[in-house]
């Protein structure tokens, strides 16, 4: 049966220590993206949302323009019933046929009258939804040069620090291996809770590295000697001495 090798406290905090730098590497690449990454996913969401009010915008302006099409046909079509009309009054036989003649004439007028009527409401629209639109394009257009220019560099940024980020994304995949288990889980989930990423610290002029509250002269004596893991009081970090931390490197 193959025995599992037992690590000292010493090489457990080590193992941390290391992993701790590694991901601190990762995380100033991240810094240098800054939030460019959120921004272009940003930008090229609400874009999608101005192209698709734009689509909907040319769609309706495309169904009033129909409307006023129709309006128009309507109108040559009650002209047409209007000439008929007249010509049929110079042919009645009495005044009955030539008055219902004429209230059919009325009728038509009537008609054109309304069409005419729903044709100006109908441009006035028009021209509504056209100058909505016509904002919905300089919208998209300034935020697809806004977008050009984001794209622009955070291409620059990931081309300048690709190399150097896979190399350390393999160097953390390798050094997670490495740690003991349960102290990997404590890492990541104190790595969680703050934004610097810093699970693991050193004592900075007798206070914590990450919190910066005071380290009892005992308890900096405790972790010089690696005999137990020890974590900040405060904020929770696994503390290291700084001749640990000055031995590890990446």
């Amino acid at each position: 049966m193959a025995t599992v090798k037992e690590y000292s406290v010493e090489e457990k905090l080590a193992s941390v220590l290391r992993l701790q730098k590694i991901d601190s590497k990762l995380d100033e690449i991240q810094v240098l993206k800054g939030e460019l990454p959120i921004e272009v996913k940003d930008l090229e969401d609400e874009i999608e949302g101005l192209n698709t009010r734009q689509s909907h915008i040319e769609n309706e302006i495309k169904g009033i323009q129909d409307f006023v099409s129709n309006k128009k046909a309507a109108i040559k079509d009650a002209e047409a019933l209007i000439k008929k009309y007249e010509k049929q009054q110079d042919n009645v036989k009495n005044n009955r046929e030539f008055e219902a003649i004429t209230k059919e004439i009325e009728m038509q007028n009537l008609e054109i009258k309304l069409a005419e009527k729903h044709i100006k409401d109908a441009n006035e629209e028009i021209k509504d939804k056209s100058r909505v639109l016509e904002g919905a394009k300089k919208a998209v257009g300034d935020k697809e040069a806004n977008l050009k220019h984001k794209k622009g560099e955070l291409e620059k940024i990931i081309a300048e620090t690709e190399k150097e980020e896979t190399a350390y994304e393999k160097q953390s995949e390798e050094a997670r291996g490495k740690v003991d288990p349960r102290l990997l889980a404590a890492y990541e989930k104190i790595r969680k809770n703050y934004r610097n990423g810093l699970a693991v610290v050193t004592i900075v002029r007798d206070s914590c590295g990450g919190c910066f509250n005071a380290i009892p002269p005992q308890r900096q004596a405790e972790i010089r000697q690696h005999k137990k893991i020890i974590v900040c009081e405060h904020c929770g970090r696994i503390l290291v001495d700084n001749d640990l931390e000055a031995s590890v490197t990446i």
